[in-house]
């Protein structure tokens, strides 16, 4: 003898219950989808931005203080063009370094013994540096910054191998990444240069 087995349908409601509960996991993992594939295009402009155009550096050492400190993080903007006073970024030793650049293609650079940089005969205004010192220094003065090339120096004369020094020497125009233009950490000194 066959028994027969009662099977319970479900009501209305809860059926109307699960085909809600089937779009809201539908409609959560359309969104999981979309947001995931911005995000990842977001990072990869990021990444392109900071490779091509926006440069992110993270300051290592002294040799810039006191305008710029260990643990900083600048952004550069890759430019071929340079006035006295910008700081640079330049690649040296399969390293980015971050100096100020002093001299121009031909301009004429000396330096007393206490470390007044005269340029092109006049006196060097450096509001930046707050402890003046020769350095390391090799060359011999008046020294003519080569074509094509840029004299940089670090603000913090003291400790700072730059151009003074001719294991660095002046940087040619193709080994400059580009300028400091802004620092983005510490918070609290923000600031555009």
């Amino acid at each position: 003898m066959l028994h027969k087995m009662e099977v319970s349908l479900p009501t209305k409601s809860q059926v109307e219950s699960e085909r809600k509960r089937y779009r809201r996991q539908k409609a959560y993992k359309k969104a999981l989808r979309g947001t995931v594939c911005v995000l990842t295009i977001v990072a990869a402009v990021a990444v392109l931005i900071a490779t091509l155009i926006l440069p992110v550096l993270q300051i290592e050492g002294t040799s810039m203080e006191p305008t710029l400190s260990n643990g900083d993080i600048v952004l550069l903007a890759k430019t071929t063009r340079f006035e006295r006073g910008d700081l640079c970024g330049f690649t040296w030793n399969n390293k980015l370094l971050i100096k100020r650049v002093i001299g121009l293609p031909g301009d004429w650079i000396e330096f007393d013994t206490d470390g007044t940089i005269y340029l092109n005969g006049d006196k060097l205004e450096e509001p930046y540096v707050e402890h003046k010192a020769l350095g390391e220094c090799d060359l011999e003065f008046p020294f003519q910054v080569p074509q094509e090339q840029y004299f940089v120096i670090g603000d913090m004369r003291e400790s700072s191998i730059d151009s003074r020094n001719t294991v660095i020497g002046c940087i040619p125009k193709d080994q400059i990444v580009g300028k400091v233009f802004f620092r983005v950490w510490p918070f609290k000194s923000i600031q555009f240069f």
